[in-house]
């Protein structure tokens, strides 16, 4: 998988930008706010349909215009061409591909994978158990379309749910909780595919990390990932022990008018030679980490789908060590197209360049320089 070239037009800070990249790894200078980090947010965008930093599209359009547009190609197998547009008159966004309207996100998501690497996956391993539910769900919804629709599905039925909660907590009538009870079928079923998968997950990806980490730590340490959900003795028995948790927590539910029990609730824990990374690790095992997180999804991705991801990494190696940086370069090689931020070229000292890599170098939304 290739992306040839990128044009954002009113896309933040680039009016009309106008890029072409190289197969292996793309370098992309420049200082703090002159539009590097975005020209990987117009990557994923076409990856996923959204952004990897705001959750609204009227913000990303450039001062003082009225839309904004990405025009992508990708070659896998055959070519591809994606346009996404936004207009802030109409607050709406249309995805094309190859001429032809997507209407729902699930059609592009996993279709060109992607990996994000950058400072703020100190989220995943530092902050809360939803940071690590969310890496969770979209290394998954990558690969699986039946997930994707399910967690979708699964949000709607705890909104749902946790609104008839309210209204029970006020009004106690019977035809409420008959209606209740359709919503925990639901939520059972539901809830169940997803613990499933996630089960399953995590016993194939600990290998991919397990591989990645020692290779940076040359074997020193092991990690290790384990998945906390309801507990059960055999995935047959799931949906009933599902069922029995919420009967369990049903005054509480009625007390609080909230969701208690469900996937909405795991936790993914981290070790290092069986010590939890969130509460003992240094700053160096968290960075370590997240790194390794990852370039395992990278690789779990490419495996299980047969292609190369796009790996996008912003501002990584202005975060971490000498050693570290060294280590990490020595394996971009192996990745397929990657794209990479740096403040300036000095950053680059630690990276194992080659002739085939590419830099371009960006100031105030313009490409000034490639080779």
């Amino acid at each position: 998988m290739f992306l040839s070239s990128l044009k954002l037009i009113n896309f933040r800070l680039h009016k009309n930008t106008f890029l072409q990249f190289r197969e292996g790894l793309n370098y992309i200078i420049g200082g703090n706010g002159q539009g590097k980090t975005t020209i990987l947010e117009a990557i994923y965008y076409i990856s996923t349909t959204k952004s990897f930093s705001s959750n609204s599209d009227f913000e990303i359009v450039n001062f003082d215009e009225d839309f904004f547009e990405i025009n992508g190609n990708i070659f896998d197998f055959t070519q591809n061409k994606m346009i996404v547009r936004y207009s802030k008159l109409e607050n709406r966004k249309q995805y094309s591909l190859n001429g032809k309207l997507i209407n729902s996100p699930q059609e592009i998501v996993g279709r060109f994978p992607v990996v994000f690497l950058s400072p703020v996956d100190s989220r995943i391993t530092e902050e809360s158990p939803q940071e690590r539910r969310k890496f969770v769900d979209s290394v998954i919804s990558q690969l699986s379309r039946s997930y994707l629709e399910n967690l979708l599905e699964y949000k709607k039925i705890l909104k749902q749910r946790a609104s008839l909660l309210l209204t029970l907590k006020e009004n106690y009538y019977q035809t409420l909780i008959d209606e209740l009870e359709v919503w925990n079928e639901r939520l059972c079923e539901t809830g169940s595919k997803l613990i499933l998968a996630r089960k399953k997950f995590v016993s194939e990806f600990n290998e991919y990390v397990k591989n990645v980490y020692s290779r940076i730590m040359n074997g020193s340490e092991t990690p290790s990932i384990e998945y906390e959900t309801i507990e059960h003795n055999s995935d047959d028995e799931i949906v009933a022990v599902f069922k029995e948790e919420l009967n369990k927590q049903r005054q509480n539910e009625f007390r609080r008018a909230t969701n208690l029990v469900g996937p909405h609730k795991d936790e993914f824990k981290f070790y290092i030679n069986g010590i939890n990374l969130r509460d003992f690790g240094s700053q160096g095992q968290h960075k370590t980490f997240q790194v390794a997180l990852r370039f395992a999804e990278y690789f779990y991705l490419k495996s299980k789908l047969g292609k190369n991801p796009f790996f996008l990494l912003d501002d990584v190696f202005g975060h971490l060590d000498r050693e570290r940086s060294q280590k990490i370069s020595e394996h971009l090689g192996e990745l397929g197209q990657a794209f990479i931020t740096l403040t300036d070229l000095s950053d680059m000292k630690n990276l194992q360049k080659t002739e085939r890599d590419y830099i371009i170098q960006i100031n105030q939304g313009r490409v000034i320089s490639v080779n």
